[in-house]
């Protein structure tokens, strides 16, 4: 029986160390997904020895990913476990790891930003920028070290808890446990996505409808405030407003405001839907990306958008 392949801390600091380059090959159509496979490159070379498992790997690990991007440590390491399970024997195929990754990738991302972007970042560089005004070099020497200091070691503990973790994982393949996780992150993954679409996707269209008339109890007439004291027409006015009186004969909906008051957000959701079809149809995502821009600009300019 072979010996069975070891991904070593060398190997694992060589991917901790390529990872900080993951937004190097940023895409609108995979995002990250260059910067993943870069960073894999060393632990696919020491767990497949034929340049056709090193090719194959490597296409897997070219699929859609995005994530803040140092939290994408933790799901590194989770992946370099089941690629090791992977090379070692185990029954661990692509869509276990993929389904892993996007799981992953969606609860995480929103931790990144608070915690890095919103918290560390600025505190360190308040403490750093203190210094500074009072002419000291420290300053921005002591908000650079700190900031790579703290992202380094976020980044390298994080993979490995994610590398032993991924380990444990792994031991339960024959009872089915990696399943359950991967389904399970499978459905949290598409939880997440369909609760960013309301904050993500917006269609604020201008286009105006026809006025309708309104019944004559249903707006103020003006007329009856002529020869009225001042205060007491403006008091009066105030209160039918207040009673939900228009203050016109007619009401001017837009497109906009009927379809809120029917289901908000229902265009954004509708479009989200089609370009899932279009995607499942082997549409590119480049292709799509284009015809939105083409749509929207067309639209602003004929005054429906």
């Amino acid at each position: 029986m072979a010996d069975k392949i070891k991904l070593t801390k060398k190997d694992r600091l060589a991917v901790a160390w390529r990872s900080t380059f993951i937004q190097g090959s940023w895409n609108y159509e995979r995002m990250q997904n260059g910067g993943w496979a870069f960073s894999m490159i060393p632990a696919l070379k020491k767990l497949y020895k034929t340049k056709e498992d090193q090719a194959a790997a490597l296409e897997r690990h070219l699929e859609f990913f995005n994530t803040h991007p140092y939290v994408a440590s933790p799901i590194l390491g989770v992946t370099l476990a089941l690629e090791e399970e992977r090379a070692n024997g185990a029954p661990v195929d692509d869509v276990a790891i993929q389904g892993v990754k996007v799981g992953m990738m969606g609860p995480l991302a929103g931790i990144g930003d608070p915690v890095f972007w919103f918290t560390v970042r600025p505190i360190l560089g308040a403490l750093g920028a203190s210094l500074a005004l009072t002419g000291s070099i420290i300053g921005p020497l002591l908000f650079f070290i700190l900031w790579n200091v703290i992202r380094w070691a976020f980044m390298w503990y994080t993979q490995e808890f994610g590398y032993k973790a991924g380990s444990k994982i792994t031991e339960d393949l024959s009872g089915g446990f990696l399943q359950d996780i991967t389904k399970g992150a499978a459905i949290l993954g598409m939880f997440v996505l369909a609760t960013l679409v309301e904050r993500w996707v917006s269609i604020p269209f201008a286009l105006q409808l026809p006025a309708v008339k309104l019944d004559d109890q249903a707006y103020i007439h003006w007329e009856q405030f002529n020869g009225r004291d001042v205060g007491d027409a403006l008091k009066e006015v105030f209160s039918q407003i207040g009673s939900g009186l228009s203050q016109t004969p007619e009401k001017v909906w837009s497109l906009q405001q009927q379809l809120d008051s029917l289901i908000p957000g229902l265009v954004p959701l509708l479009l989200t839907f089609f370009c899932m079809w279009l995607l499942k149809k082997k549409v590119s995502p480049i292709l799509i990306i284009i015809a939105l821009f083409i749509v929207g600009i067309l639209g602003k300019y004929a005054g429906i958008f």
